[in-house]
């Protein structure tokens, strides 16, 4: 009696879970499977950045070889390839600092400010941001726009760059003939400056009489 009340109790588990099986099955599959399709998809990230990071190398190396053999087609090509296709690599942002320097090499200042912008507004790495607005700051300063390039140097830079910012607002103070803000302005770059840059900061304070 005893066995046959354990075969009844094992007989009514067994339907208690079929029965179960029954009313959750979907949902059981559904889940099993949104976890397959988040592993894939994972997967199928890591392969797509990788791929992306090839591509974009690719492209930036050619565009380096344009930029030593003075080939502004090639440049133009590769550059406008990488920024379009590749926006958010950081191959695409020293494409944009690279096609920078190549045209103000070549007085062609709009189109340089017009990549530093990019890469202002586009780049996914402070680092490359800081350059680009010390290096706009700086043609900024050539074209005697002046309250432009200041604002442009308000935002706060990473401590590897406090120095360099604190320098050029320093020259463009002096630019305005505000002696007395850029000498601040020199002083905080000394503090922060090392090497031959802290040298070249000690001259432009000197010059305004220490």
């Amino acid at each position: 009696m005893a066995l046959q009340n354990l075969d009844l109790e094992e007989q009514e588990k067994l339907d208690a879970l079929k029965a179960w099986w029954k009313e959750n099955a979907r949902l059981i599959v559904l889940v099993l499977a949104a976890a397959a399709i988040a592993v894939a998809g994972a997967n199928g990230w890591r392969w797509y950045q990788r791929q992306q990071a090839l591509e974009a190398g690719a492209l930036y190396d050619t565009l380096a070889k344009a930029v030593r053999a003075g080939d502004a087609k090639a440049l133009r090509d590769a550059g406008g390839a990488l920024t379009e296709r590749y926006a958010g690599t950081l191959y695409a942002s020293m494409g944009a600092l690279a096609a920078a320097d190549f045209h103000f090499d070549r007085g062609e200042l709009q189109s340089a400010k017009a990549q530093l912008q990019w890469v202002l507004e586009r780049s996914p790495a402070e680092d490359f941001r800081d350059i680009a607005r010390l290096r706009l700051g700086a043609l900024l300063l050539d074209e005697k726009a002046l309250d432009e390039a200041l604002q442009l140097l308000e935002a706060q830079p990473q401590e590897a760059y406090a120095a360099q910012f604190a320098a050029l607002r320093g020259d463009l103070l002096v630019a305005k003939g505000q002696p007395a803000q850029a000498r601040a302005a020199y002083q905080l770059a000394l503090e922060k400056a090392s090497g031959p840059f802290r040298d070249s900061v000690q001259m432009r304070l000197d010059a305004l009489g220490g």
